[in-house]
């Protein structure tokens, strides 16, 4: 079974027209204000509606208000909800969505203690771990430091590309990885040959 591959931070048609050609099975639309990824309400509306079957999408929220992401959901018909933020187990839950968690890798943090807390997610997000920023910065973080006993499926982030994708699989034989500058031109502007290098990276290795 190839492991699943999720890009995040599409900011247009045209990039998911190209990125459910190259063969990702989910696409991430970035709804943080500071993110130069970030799609409006009427862009990702557009985009979602481009997408075809079988290719999830992904709505990515920081801390966001409640009343915002239930606007957002209500126009904008998502599969999934990824919390990149602080939010607590209970605000994760109340969307009636089914939800990622995503863990930033401080040098504290207990991913076993994580799997419990956010016991209805339906997978942990390990992300590289920088003060003040919730994600892509395009660095890579020890994978050593996950636990190969994890009950809950794995989606690994963090300075991904096509030069490490490999590595990335074989060292964590995670259920699913995910990209966002590494597979770009410019920030929020994917590139299809950086994609087809990844996705043969990623079809490269068998996983479990």
């Amino acid at each position: 079974m190839r492991t699943r591959v999720k890009i995040c931070g599409i900011t247009s048609v045209a990039d998911a027209t190209v990125v459910v050609e190259c063969g990702a099975d989910a696409l991430g639309l970035v709804f943080y204000q500071n993110s130069p990824r970030c799609v409006s309400i009427e862009q990702a509306h557009e985009i979602v509606a481009a997408v075809p079957a079988f290719v999830s999408t992904v709505a990515l929220f920081v801390n966001a208000e409640s009343a915002y992401i239930d606007t957002v959901l209500q126009h904008v018909n998502v599969d999934m909800i990824q919390f990149h933020g602080d939010e607590s187990a209970q605000e994760c839950g109340r969307y009636g969505k089914r939800f990622i968690k995503a863990i930033s890798m401080r040098d504290d943090v207990d991913l076993h203690a994580m799997q419990e807390h956010y016991a209805q997610a339906a997978a942990l997000l390990v992300d590289s771990y920088r003060p003040g920023i919730p994600g892509g910065t395009g660095e890579v973080f020890d994978w050593e430091r996950i636990p190969s006993d994890l009950d809950k499926a794995v989606i690994l982030a963090g300075g991904l590309d096509a030069a490490n994708i490999a590595d990335a699989i074989r060292s964590v034989r995670p259920y699913a990885v995910d990209v966002s500058s590494g597979v770009e031109r410019d920030k929020g502007v994917k590139d299809e040959s950086k994609i087809e290098s990844f996705m043969r990276g990623v079809d490269s290795v068998k996983s479990k």
